[in-house]
């Protein structure tokens, strides 16, 4: 088997120079992914046609030596597929109709797969048209990340909507969070069948949660994801990302059972040395917004963030996804730099 130092790193394997790849890789920062963008409707239909989305997903394997491929998607076409409005407005981002407690039931998690079927079509051709030594990542949104833009109808700085609802309606909560787990243990297993090495858990929005209900909102339905997708596919390799999770960072890594922990660019580098088991691989954390101002500071980071790592598995990657206005030469230089010092 051809040896894929990404997926190596994921499960534990500590390279001599750690793979790269970058969240959001494949975006408005490129003229080439900018150009395809004209060529759908909205982004949705982007999302959902094989051949716009594998495009998209392999142009900035063509441009850097990145080591994974990550599918081109989005976490709320779960929602879309359970039957929930989803559109994205120019200069909002997502927009949806928000969830009552009356509505959840009115979801179709049933419909659910057969929706993103041309999403798992876009799995099956980046298998078959990447080179072997190429990890391809699958993913989706973790359950609470997810009901808060289904509660609030759109992102939010405090996620203010979903945490009084899960407050005001628990069971209603519970059984919305049920049906999230459900459908993202299906989504990712059919992704690992389709052809995914990993497996991603974005939790964009583990902020802002006291400890009691990071437990209950965050730990608990990843660990149940973790459980569900490996029940079905033995050792499937996942990636967990609690965005901002901050304390609660060890505890997520212990229960959780993820291969991997994504670290945001807020957490110290010696987080890790301090706090996280010796053999548990991480992934990070340059801010992006150092990669757009480029210049000594980035290379200073660069290189602070490979020594603080060195003794331990390591995917170099930003703390959070790479934003438009980033110029395409500091990308080029951040990949030559990791890759070759």
């Amino acid at each position: 088997m051809t040896h894929k130092p990404l997926l190596a790193t994921v499960l534990g394997e500590r390279q001599e120079r750690p793979p790269i790849w970058i969240m959001r890789q494949a975006g408005r920062y490129l003229p080439e992914y900018r150009e395809i963008r004209t060529k759908a409707k909205n982004f949705l239909e982007l999302c959902y046609t094989p051949d716009l989305a594998t495009e998209v997903t392999l142009q900035p394997l063509r441009r850097f030596d990145l080591d994974a491929a990550i599918l081109f998607s989005d976490i709320l076409v779960v929602p879309d597929a359970l039957g929930q409005s989803v559109r994205f407005e120019q200069g909002e981002g997502p927009v949806l109709d928000p969830v009552s407690a009356e509505s959840i039931g009115a979801l179709k998690p049933e419909r659910a797969l057969d929706h993103l079927a041309p999403v798992l079509e876009t799995v099956r051709r980046l298998r078959a048209a990447l080179t072997p030594e190429k990890t391809l990542i699958g993913f989706c949104g973790s359950p609470w990340t997810v009901a808060t833009y289904m509660i609030g109808g759109r992102g939010s700085t405090d996620q203010a909507a979903a945490r009084l609802f899960a407050l005001r309606h628990p069971d209603a909560f519970a059984a919305l969070i049920d049906i999230l787990v459900a459908t993202s243990i299906d989504y990712l297993v059919a992704q690992l069948e389709a052809g995914a090495d990993v497996v991603q858990l974005f939790e964009s929005w583990a902020l802002n949660l006291d400890d009691q209900a990071f437990e209950a909102r965050v730990i608990e339905p990843n660990r149940r994801i973790v459980d569900g997708v490996r029940a079905r596919v033995p050792n499937a390799p996942i990636i967990g990302f609690p965005r901002g999770a901050a304390g609660n960072l060890a505890n997520y890594a212990a229960r959780t059972g993820v291969n991997a922990l994504g670290l945001d660019y807020a957490t110290p580098l010696d987080f890790a040395a301090r706090h996280l088991p010796a053999d548990l691989p991480v992934q990070g954390n340059l801010d992006p917004l150092r990669l757009v101002a480029g210049g000594a500071q980035l290379d200073e980071r660069i290189d602070a963030i490979l020594a603080a790592f060195q003794g331990r598995p390591h995917i170099f990657n930003l703390g959070h996804g790479i934003v438009p206005e980033t110029p395409i030469e500091h990308v080029a230089g951040l990949v030559e730099r990791v890759k070759n010092g």
